[in-house]
């Protein structure tokens, strides 16, 4: 394992304890991308209200990786699946949002996201020509739009 893998390892079980999380972590590391995931029961609080803590612990891995070696790689934090899940329930949410905004004609605004989730709604909706996306509102309250594709974007 690389020294940046390593120590994005050694800040996921240095958090997990601090929040009293008895469950391992697994680090799966490849050319581009160090994957650490926290598993075990009752992983809420790691999770955080709408993913707020596992985003700042990923980005506290982030600066980790790239201060431990000349690691480039991406580091994803995930805890038993949350990434899959959220994931799953966002294409879902666009989804609907595509089919309302075509079907009334208007514009459907999505809940707060953080940069990440937008940015995975924008590319999950990118080849759908009936309907456009684009972003409004400053952070935290930043939100996705989808809109049919003749309507005049924000």
């Amino acid at each position: 394992m690389s020294a940046a893998a390593d120590a994005v390892k050694d800040l996921m079980e240095k958090v997990s304890a601090a929040l009293d999380l008895a469950g391992p972590v697994e680090v799966v590391e490849s050319d581009d991308e160090i994957v650490a995931t926290l598993h075990g029961e009752d992983l809420g609080l790691f999770i955080g209200r709408h993913g707020s803590t596992i985003d700042a612990v990923q980005h506290l891995a982030q600066r980790v990786a790239q201060r431990a070696g000349d690691s480039e790689a991406r580091v994803v934090v995930d805890a038993e699946g949350y990434r899959e899940r959220r994931r799953n329930a966002l294409e879902r949410q666009a989804d609907r949002a595509a089919h309302d905004a075509v079907r009334s004609k208007r514009p459907v605004a999505l809940d707060a996201m953080t940069a990440s989730e937008r940015k995975l709604v924008h590319e999950y909706l990118r080849d759908r020509v009936e309907i456009e996306t684009y972003s409004e509102g400053d952070e935290p309250d930043r939100h996705l739009v989808v809109a049919p594709a003749d309507t005049p974007a924000g």
